[in-house]
């Protein structure tokens, strides 16, 4: 069965909203109903996805009291929690559940507020989606990143200011984006001297804390947007026991049934979505999905070939980089960002990208313990 994607709606992504978690998915989905030209008696299924509202935010049952808030009655509803790719695991229900007749429109929403407590509390809370054994070592996502980044420059005598492309330019993309976080660019030689966080990675490589939420209406009946597939894997949970810190299974498990599920190729994307936590996750992403050979990502991103105007698009929006990481939206904010850019209507100033047809985005889990991949076509 076809689902097409009706209406979205997003909230600029902040540091820190001032807002519930409630009030900014009630925000976001009466946006995404609009745009859809749906009443809330017309939703039939609720899934909102969100990793950790009763620890942010001392709030359970948040798909209850959205349902509550809207005045949805009778409505299939529960909350997916996926860690860093609970928006998308969401989205994935939701596509399921129409997919299943059990409802013909699904309202999807991805929330987090990480501001509701101090940057320690947070933290940990992060933390805690990794192996035990790694958690009681201390070991956190950053370490992981830095020692992956540390190990990729070496194997590939990769150039570290190719990990600084990667910030500048989504940086770059950021600033014409009016729901990004962080509307400002950056230079190579910024991103190389901000502070240290695990070496070699540094300050603007790695994403911010964030408020934010973001909803799509899913319709088995129209849409200007198809969702062709959509799939998700599991990789090895702890990271030290990967044969290859370099390898991210997940990545590429569910890139590869994405594809297959949609019937499309790797020259039939038009723009890309990726989860770039941290810069080298763009970099090895990239490579796992198969748009570069092992080692290649970084030299094409500094010849500008993920630029906007680039072969391959990647992250027009500024990624989770600098548009923001609210845990539980950002699945859903990368969709979104897809929907834009293929409808047309991709909001801010001279970024939207000439006629794409298809896109992808990856939405990972911790550091690449789950992966889910959505490849969405215009119609």
């Amino acid at each position: 069965m076809d689902v097409f994607i009706s209406g979205v709606g997003m909230v600029p992504f902040e540091s820190a909203s001032g807002s519930s978690t409630l009030d900014l998915a009630e925000r976001v989905a009466w946006t995404a109903l609009d745009d859809a030209d749906i009443e809330p008696d017309g939703v039939e299924s609720v899934h909102v996805g969100n990793m950790a509202a009763e620890a942010f935010d001392r709030r359970t049952g948040i798909e209850n009291a959205l349902c509550g808030a809207l005045g949805i009655e009778g409505a299939m509803a529960d909350r997916i929690e996926n860690t860093s790719a609970s928006g998308a695991s969401a989205l994935l229900r939701g596509v399921d559940a129409i997919c299943a007749g059990r409802a013909r429109t699904a309202l999807v929403v991805g929330v987090e507020t990480m501001s509701a407590v101090d940057r320690e509390v947070s933290t940990d809370v992060i933390s805690s989606l990794v192996h035990d054994r790694e958690y009681q070592q201390g070991i956190t996502l950053p370490s992981f990143a830095g020692l992956a980044a540390d190990a990729y420059l070496e194997r590939y005598d990769a150039d570290r200011a190719g990990l600084a492309a990667v910030a500048v330019k989504n940086h770059r993309n950021a600033a014409a984006n009016p729901y990004a976080q962080f509307q400002k660019e950056i230079t190579v030689d910024e991103a190389l001297e901000s502070p240290p966080v695990a070496e070699p990675l540094r300050l603007y490589d790695c994403c911010p804390t964030s408020d934010g939420a973001a909803a799509v209406v899913l319709s088995a009946d129209d849409g200007d947007v198809r969702v062709s597939g959509i799939e998700s894997a599991t990789g090895t949970h702890a990271v030290a026991e990967r044969p290859d810190p370099l390898e991210i299974e997940s990545v590429s498990r569910a890139g590869e049934r994405a594809m297959t599920s949609a019937g499309v190729e790797h020259d039939d994307i038009d723009v890309a979505c990726i989860h770039d936590a941290f810069t080298i996750l763009e970099l090895l992403e990239l490579e796992e999905l198969g748009f570069y050979d092992s080692g290649d990502a970084w030299r094409a991103t500094m010849a500008g070939e993920t630029d906007r105007d680039g072969v391959l698009p990647v992250n027009p929006g500024g990624g989770l980089k600098a548009r923001g990481h609210p845990l539980g939206a950002t699945g859903i904010s990368q969709v979104i960002e897809l929907v834009w850019q293929l409808r047309g209507d991709a909001p801010g100033t001279d970024r939207q990208l000439e006629d794409p047809e298809t896109g992808l985005a990856i939405n990972v889990a911790g550091f690449g313990n789950n992966s889910i991949c959505t490849i969405v076509e215009s119609t």
